[in-house]
């Protein structure tokens, strides 16, 4: 327990194997002689997946690295528009599906590749009329509609930098985002539909204008229907323009940029605990090699499938595994507006079934909402078109790992739990899946091409202890936005020219990956360094619990006790005996000193709009502190009422 060395207690086991089906690996894309490749010259390799995409010129240095600073594929030009649209027009691609659209009410529409690589040119045309050009900054706040994609798009082929905020943020963290790096347009909508209610982001971003000086134009989508009317939307004569009038007479072709690899391609700001969001700043070459690469080999990509990612393209899931990605590959992708529950709890499975989905992506929290649910949900479509189901966003508990497989996947589909960061740009640990044999919680193997490490506090190679990158990657962050300091500190700080994730880990017998759960939340139990992931996963292998989240609170003895926050299955009632059960279960699953001092029943979790679980706040109301900043929450009152069930039940 060297509490000292920064090493975890090692609690948790997991003995359930799942090998590559023989008919899938016979046929994947990635075979066993990948890693191989990979460690013969780590270079070479990502030369010959960057060699996939089109150049306009060759690169002359695959990396020159000046720890924490790394280039990728110095000298060579590229453009990412180009790579995800115009080489598929020659030939089949052309008149293939590239995006499949489904809004929240029901309506839909399709692009092929001919005509959203159309749609983009008509807008970088009329991003150009605007004034918007190479190496401006360009926010975009939407809805998860195709002009989405479109707008992404877009600014790449004009080399413009996009900004993506997510369309359920506040008008206060637009506004910090469009400061802080200085954005020169607005892209944005009437508004969008979530559980059946509009989204006001039109008035959002006109609350966020009032203090957003440097944007000077802003372009607004109709989302269709009676919604502007019914938003009472205005538009600033001067200022504001509206998409379609924009794109009316704008020319379908348009010269894409020829990009440095190293020209910054986007900035995505990740919220922090405290203080000014980072902006992430993604370049070109390296970025789309490593997405491009990842796509192909993790998801198992063939001509046919119907690739479907749950996320939005708010977050670096939205796009990574969305648009760039995907899009780079050829894919026929699935984009879907709404939520989950809406109308009703089949609404996932339903548009798998419709559309025959072959590849799901989604997050954890996602899943254990699906079993809180229910298996008559799923059990009432046909998901037989399914072939690979993935994990993204946080450690994925064992038994929600096992009910996907078995409920989702009909026990035949390989599960790719994939572990990566804003800040890595694309997945870094991951099963191959006609490759790697699988257990249940854990991301497995880095892959291919990428150093991984478990270190303990001195950086030393350590059973358990803390993730680390130990080498250059190419869809790795360049710097934070305006603030190279914040980078350094942040991420290169800990040990010398070595990559802090700030996740806590452990690597078993296999020499598999199990991430523990963020750093800031190891709680430390009479000198025991243990992992949240640890312990939520034995609470959610209980039948009652559908998810859970610990955190640690002061303790004059231990010096911090374990808090749990549980949602329990529909149709179960918490009782003082269930509350007893669960700490008993805990301590047969992973011992003694793991068990909860507190069980708190809740209906909610505090979680981010991108399904996240805010501890920080749990931990506010479990120490009984004032609770900090709400506004990143899906529903802030959550929080509230909470807080006012711990209190009560003391």
């Amino acid at each position: 327990m060297a509490g000292d060395s920064g090493a975890f207690d090692d609690l948790l086991h997991e003995d359930r194997r799942f090998d590559p089906p023989a008919d899938f690996s016979r046929d994947a894309v990635a075979q066993p002689e990948i890693y191989t490749r990979a460690d013969r010259d780590r270079e070479a390799y990502w030369a010959d997946w960057a060699a996939e995409l089109e150049w306009f010129e060759p690169w002359s240095t695959v990396l020159e690295w000046t720890p924490p600073h790394a280039k990728w594929f110095l000298g060579g030009k590229l453009n990412v528009s180009h790579n995800c649209l115009d080489r598929h027009l020659d030939g089949p691609g052309r008149t293939k599906p590239a995006l499949i659209w489904e809004g929240e009410p029901g309506d839909t529409r399709t692009y092929t590749y001919e005509e959203l690589h159309a749609e983009v040119c008509r807008f970088a045309n009329g991003l150009r009329s605007l004034g918007v050009g190479r190496g401006d900054r360009v926010t975009i706040y939407l809805p998860m509609i195709p002009e989405a994609a479109v707008a992404m798009l877009a600014c790449t082929r004009i080399g413009a930098i996009h900004s993506v905020v997510f369309g359920g943020f506040s008008p206060e963290s637009l506004a910090d985002r469009n400061n802080d790096a200085s954005a020169k347009v607005l892209i944005t909508a009437d508004g969008g539909w979530r559980r059946g209610q509009p989204i006001r982001l039109k008035s959002n971003a006109d609350a966020a204008l009032e203090r957003s000086p440097t944007v000077e134009k802003v372009v607004v989508v109709r989302r269709g229907g009676t919604l502007s009317d019914t938003l009472g939307v205005t538009m600033e004569p001067g200022r504001d323009v509206w998409y379609h009038d924009l794109l009316a007479d704008m020319p379908r072709t348009c010269d894409p940029e020829s990009m440095d690899a190293e020209d910054t391609l986007f900035i995505l700001y990740t919220s922090g605990t405290t203080g000014m969001p980072k902006g992430v700043v993604h370049t070109t070459g390296g970025y789309l090699t490593q997405v491009a690469a990842t796509t192909k080999a993790v998801f198992d990509l063939k001509d046919d499938d119907v690739y479907w990612c749950t996320a939005d393209v708010g977050w670096i899931t939205g796009h990574s595994y969305i648009v760039y990605g995907p899009l780079a590959n050829g894919a026929s992708v699935l984009m879907y507006e709404g939520a989950p529950d809406t109308p009703d709890q089949g609404r996932f499975w339903d548009i798998c079934q419709r559309y025959g989905v072959t590849i799901f992506y989604t997050a954890p929290t996602a899943i254990r909402a699906f079993m809180r649910w229910g298996e008559q949900w799923p059990a009432g479509y046909d998901l037989s078109a399914l072939r690979l189901l993935g994990t993204v966003g946080e450690p994925i508990n064992p038994e929600a790992w096992m009910w996907y497989h078995r409920v989702i996947g009909g026990e035949r589909c390989p599960i790719v739990d994939t572990w990566w960061q804003t800040e890595t740009g694309a997945i870094m640990i991951t099963p191959l899946p006609g490759v790697t044999t699988t257990k249940p919680g854990t991301a497995t193997r880095p892959f291919p091409g990428i150093e991984a490490d478990v270190l303990d506090e001195k950086g030393d190679p350590s059973h358990a202890g803390y993730l680390a990158i130990m080498s250059p990657w190419p869809s790795m962050l360049r710097t934070v936005w305006g603030d190279d300091q914040r980078f350094r500190d942040t991420y290169w700080s800990k040990w010398d020219g070595i990559y802090f994730a700030g996740d806590g880990a452990k690597r078993d017998d296999d020499e598999y990956f199990w991430i523990l759960g963020r750093v800031d939340d190891v709680l430390n139990v009479a000198g025991h360094r243990i992992g949240t992931m640890e312990v939520e996963s034995a609470l959610v292998d209980h039948q009652s619990v559908a998810e859970s989240a610990v955190v640690g609170k002061s303790h004059d003895i231990k010096g911090q006790a374990i808090a749990a926050f549980v949602t329990l299955k529909d149709g179960i009632e918490p009782t003082d005996d269930l509350m007893a059960e669960l700490r008993a279960h805990v301590g047969e699953k992973i011992g003694a000193i793991a068990k909860p001092e507190m069980v708190v029943f809740t209906a909610d979790l505090p979680k981010t709009r991108s399904g996240k679980i805010m501890r920080r706040l749990l931990r506010d109301i479990a120490e009984g502190n004032a609770v900090g900043d709400t506004t990143t929450l899906a529903d802030p009152e959550v929080v509230r009422r909470l807080k006012q069930k711990y209190e009560e039940d003391g």
